[in-house]
């Protein structure tokens, strides 16, 4: 199942907060709150998620999927890379000729940044429970949807009995992608020109490690 905003201009949102209070009210009985988990994407996603959260009166966690870049050019994504889930774009690095040593080589790097970001952000808290829970994965947006992708994976490998993905925007193409691995995906505005996330938001910012750290402590 998958919902996306009637056809019309897209909205541009004013912050993460007003995208996420909108995120909360599309997923009004969509979601069974009492078996709910909200799993962020950091940094964005975690502000997003927190007013989702709230609505749903249930736990704030993160999921730390990280791309791939490609060679010299770090900024094309490749792939994803969640804990124990590789998600690769296999027509991609071979139209780019990839090596398999420079793959494996970005996957350890990356997933030495998630080991280090989930320490972190979780610090000495135990993960979550996931059995007969609920996963909804939140980001502030969504381009390519490798990403979306690994953390989907990562959520129902950890036992989810049903995964919904939730974001503000994201184009056509990575909203059927994701349908795929999934029970829900709920996508507000799904324009037909898409080039960044930033561009749908009035005011788009770096979110540091301190706004993520005081969301998850407090996300009321």
């Amino acid at each position: 199942m998958t919902h996306r905003a009637p056809a019309g201009a897209p909205r541009v949102f004013r912050d993460r907060e007003e995208a996420g209070r909108a995120l909360a009210a599309a997923l009004h009985g969509r979601v069974d709150r009492t078996h709910a988990l909200v799993l962020a994407i950091p940094r964005g996603g975690v502000i997003v998620a927190t007013p989702v959260a709230r609505a749903l009166e249930a736990p704030l966690d993160v999921v730390i999927p990280h791309k791939l870049g490609a060679p010299r050019n770090p900024e094309l994504a490749i792939g994803a890379v969640a804990p124990g889930v590789r998600v690769l774009d296999e027509d991609l690095t071979h139209a780019l000729r990839v090596p398999g040593a420079y793959i494996e080589d970005e996957v350890a790097t990356q997933e030495a940044e998630i080991e280090r970001r989930t320490t972190l952000y979780r610090g000495h808290r135990p993960a979550p429970v996931f059995a007969g829970v609920t996963a909804v994965v939140v980001d502030d947006g969504v381009a390519t949807g490798a990403t979306s992708l690994a953390a989907l994976r990562w959520a129902r490998a950890q036992g989810s009995a049903r995964v919904v993905f939730a974001a503000p925007v994201g184009p056509v193409p990575a909203l059927r992608l994701l349908a795929d691995e999934c029970d829900d995906v709920v996508i507000l505005e799904t324009p037909r020109s898409f080039r960044a996330v930033g561009e749908w938001y009035d005011r788009f910012d770096q979110v540091t490690d301190e706004q993520v750290l005081a969301a998850l402590r407090d996300p009321s």
